[in-house]
């Protein structure tokens, strides 16, 4: 813009015009996308605000990069209960759109999926960058303008209804407006949590934040020894007080500052509201399809031998293990199988059955894959995902007190509340 004064010119760096539409979408995760892109499918004229330079960059890393889109458990009621005491909420939403109608959503498209271990379904190519291209195309489609590498200022509220979303350079006019801004898991992806901050400006209550899915540190410095050690058909069991918490049977990890893999992030969110109230043990059973009479009748079965002790270990377990069981129970690796005493084969099935640990803490936020709490249920409207403080607002994904456990509940969540709250904002246009 150039403009006259006293005979002068004066160069004026032009603004971009403010921008009016029927719904904005703040936030380029999966919750967002496929939200923005159904409004805009029934009419509405959407756009979609992302503060990273791109959409779905924590989508990209899900799954290992294989991206785990849903789960394959098709009956609603079983699905919520995996979700626990909040997975009610979720019943209505996913009549209209749950794990079947997430695949045809995306088979209709294009994208092949398939049906892994643990019900866990996935593109056929195993290939997140897949998906992402799917709700890119979704969303060019539908003509929904995206701004990307924008970062939001705040919001203008008057009277309990947002008028406006503020950006660096210029104000976003919108009859309603979808925060779908991720927890605050894997803040690197862009998930900092400052969409819980505006809620709690606008009203909303907040359920305690904490890292849920999420690596466990432990306490015993002879864990780091396992550093890189995947075990395979174990069961894990959580104690306090000597009362089992819980329990998973599967794959776990360990770590140079504890233990990770599938069922330990399973048990994760357990045991960090367990470490509120005292210490909580891990008890790894290493042979659990043996109960300790079957172990103990194949243990003096074996020890007939004259095998030396080391030599015995690595056709009972992985090598690394082996040496920490040598080291447990003081048994001279030395020793003749058939001169291993009755006490020490206790020490040995003892050891087998019941390794302990002593959790530390959790990980945390870094290394979270999703975060537990968020907008406080009660003021959602379950059937809409629609506000009940702010007029135009609905909540979709991660930002909502809602997660469950891996294999593609988290995903489904923002599937099913994104799709919904695009559906109701169109709606209200």
């Amino acid at each position: 813009m150039i403009i006259i004064i006293e005979d002068k010119l004066i160069m004026i760096k032009e603004l971009e015009s403010i921008s009016s539409f029927d719904i904005a979408v703040i936030g380029g995760g999966p919750a967002g996308m496929i939200a923005a892109g159904k409004a805009a499918e029934l009419g509405a004229k959407v756009i979609l605000i992302e503060k990273n330079k791109s959409l779905g960059k924590k989508l990209l890393i899900t799954g290992g990069g294989r991206c785990n889109i849903s789960q394959a458990e098709f009956k609603d009621k079983v699905f919520a209960d995996k979700l626990g005491k909040n997975g009610q909420f979720l019943l209505s939403a996913l009549s209209v759109f749950g794990p079947k109608e997430t695949i045809e959503f995306f088979e209709k498209k294009g994208l092949k999926t398939k049906i892994e271990r643990g019900k866990r379904i996935f593109p056929v190519s195993d290939k997140s960058h897949d998906v992402l291209n799917v709700l890119s195309k979704y969303l060019n489609k539908n003509k929904v303008k995206i701004i990307s590498d924008q970062e939001i200022i705040g919001f203008n509220v008057v009277k309990g209804r947002i008028k406006s979303v503020k950006l660096k350079d210029k104000e976003i006019f919108a009859h309603s407006y979808i925060l779908a801004t991720g927890g605050k898991s894997y803040p690197g992806t862009g998930s900092d949590g400052r969409g819980y901050k505006w809620a709690k400006k606008m009203g909303h209550k907040i359920i305690d934040l904490k890292p849920a899915l999420t690596p466990i540190k432990i306490k015993e410095n002879w864990s780091s020894d396992l550093q890189g050690l995947s075990l395979k058909n174990v069961s894990v069991s959580v104690f306090q007080n000597n009362k089992k918490q819980d329990l998973r049977f599967g794959e776990m990890l360990f770590t140079h500052f504890g233990v990770s893999g599938p069922i330990i992030i399973d048990l994760s969110k357990k045991i960090g509201e367990l470490l509120n109230t005292g210490e909580v043990i891990l008890k790894i059973d290493l042979k659990p399809a043996l109960d300790f009479k079957t172990l103990d009748k194949r243990l003096q079965n074996d020890f007939k031998s004259n095998k030396d002790f080391k030599n015995y270990l690595p056709s009972l377990l992985p090598r690394k293990m082996g040496d920490l069981i040598l080291s447990l129970t003081n048994i001279d690796k030395n020793k003749k199988l058939n001169s291993i005493t009755k006490d020490e084969r206790k020490k040995i099935i003892n050891t087998l059955k019941c390794l302990n640990l002593t959790v530390k803490g959790l990980i945390g936020f870094g290394f979270a894959i999703i975060t537990s709490g968020g907008i406080d249920l009660k003021e959602i409207d379950s059937k809409t995902m629609k506000s009940k403080i702010i007029e135009n607002l609905y909540f979709a994904g991660e930002i909502i007190d809602l997660d469950g456990p891996t294999g593609g509940y988290n995903l489904q969540i923002c599937w099913t509340t994104g799709y919904i709250a695009g559906i109701s904002a169109s709606i209200m246009t």
